[in-house]
């Protein structure tokens, strides 16, 4: 098994110098981005005509859409990050809606072309296995998909255990380069988050199985959960927030009606405790996104529970979480995967959770309840899909509930400053 993968390293120079100048390449996802393959890509830019690089979180430099690039690397986004944004509204950067649970679809069914595949492994084990460490989701089946499949192999990745695994013989070319992969520090959590938090606390009863994102509002509910008992995580992702009810155990899954006993994640962010926790540990299983994310999974679940957030939500309850305006700012991620999946399921709930106002950077107050959506906003999550809508304010639930009685809910959590207005604006709405 060793002559076989000693016969497969090469250079990250000579492995990109392979990829055709005009390729689809699509790259490791978010935290387990290889960033000596991308850097040698970026150096090597000016031989390349067009080449498109698919992604959807990068948490990397900016670097593919720096002016010397553009034109050769074409930057194309499932989702947009913060590296992705400012590119992006100047109009040099892609982007693909999707439902992040069809990504590996898309690829399988060549709806987006995948022709080279840039991950990053742990070294093989004695079987000649790699593990795709941290992210899963599309990544397996990119792997599958290409016809040019390079690996950095990097001994700081942690060897995740579940659906992770790639053999030695499916990799075209091993770059052996050894460095950090990205983290992600924990948010701030505030009072206002504290506040939502410990709202949508109140609707997790004991023994759900909760799906989680990353930011201080799913870190804050954490903070009210260690009085739950039997919690178990079916979830796109976890952050270092995780840790503390597992520790507890408060998380332990025991009440899970699949995948009894261990988390079930398709990729993880955060710190370095939380990669040294999901090392080699039979508690945590990483599997494709189709299978983690897919509604009708998450509908098999013991009492599901999906914490999401959103960037406006109007009277009808249509939720916003992708858009400002006409302008891109993320994508539709997994929010709408767990919204069906937790609302078709037997004591599921799916629960938009945000705070009820913004402040612009001149101090002007925001309301995040709005009359009707932002002219050009994208809907993320249908008006018949919301369940509970969350802000520091209270809950709101509109699962069969009228529009009259939908906007008076909605109303009821806004921020006191705007309720007046948002009243009016629906009676207005009504003559």
């Amino acid at each position: 098994m060793s002559d076989l993968y000693n016969g497969k390293l090469t250079t990250a120079e000579e492995a990109i110098g392979k990829i055709g100048k005009s390729a689809h390449i699509w790259l490791h996802h978010c935290a387990m981005e290889p960033q000596a393959l991308v850097r040698e890509l970026v150096r090597q830019h000016a031989r390349f005509d067009g080449a498109r690089v698919y992604h959807m979180v990068r948490l990397g430099k900016p670097d593919i859409t720096e002016p010397e690039c553009r034109g050769h690397l074409i930057d194309t986004g499932l989702f947009l990050g913060g590296n992705s944004r400012a590119a992006y509204a100047e109009g040099v950067v892609d982007f693909v809606p999707n439902f992040f649970h069809e990504s590996p679809s898309l690829l399988r069914r060549g709806l987006v072309p995948c022709e080279v595949a840039l991950i990053q492994v742990t070294p093989p084990d004695a079987n000649g296995y790699v593990s795709l460490g941290v992210s899963v989701d599309y990544a397996l089946q990119a792997a599958r998909t290409a016809s040019l499949v390079v690996a950095q192999v990097n001994r700081r990745v942690p060897r995740t255990l579940g659906e992770s695994f790639l053999h030695v013989s499916e990799i075209d070319w091993f770059v052996e380069a050894d460095e950090d992969i990205y983290l992600l520090n924990p948010p701030k959590i505030g009072d206002e988050e504290k506040a939502i938090g410990s709202n949508c606390a109140e609707l997790i009863e004991d023994g759900s199985t909760l799906q989680l994102g990353i930011g201080g509002i799913p870190d804050a509910v954490m903070l009210f959960l260690e009085t739950k008992k039997d919690l178990g995580i079916h979830s796109e992702m976890i952050s270092d927030g995780t840790l503390a009810l597992f520790e507890k155990g408060v998380i332990n899954n025991s009440k899970k009606s699949e995948n009894r006993g261990r988390m079930t994640i398709t990729f993880c962010m955060g710190t370095e405790r939380l990669y040294a926790f999901v090392n080699d540990n039979p508690a945590v299983e990483v599997r494709p996104v189709d299978y983690v994310n897919h509604p009708v999974t998450v509908m098999r679940q013991h009492k599901p529970i999906g914490v999401n957030s959103a960037i406006e939500v109007d009277l009808m309850g249509q939720v916003n979480a992708e858009t400002m305006g006409y302008r891109q700012f993320s994508g539709t991620g997994g929010q709408v995967d767990f919204v069906r999946g937790c609302s078709m399921a037997e004591g599921g709930k799916a629960i938009i959770a945000m705070p009820s106002s913004t402040v612009k950077k001149d101090g002007t107050r925001l309301s995040k309840i709005v009359p009707i959506l932002t002219e050009g906003a994208g809907v993320t999550t249908l008006r018949t899909d919301v369940d509970y809508v969350v802000t520091e304010q209270g809950v709101a639930q509109l699962k069969g509930k009228t529009l009259r009685q939908r906007a008076q809910e909605l109303i009821a959590v806004a921020h006191p400053d705007f309720r007046a207005s948002l009243a009016e604006d629906f009676k207005k709405r009504l003559v």
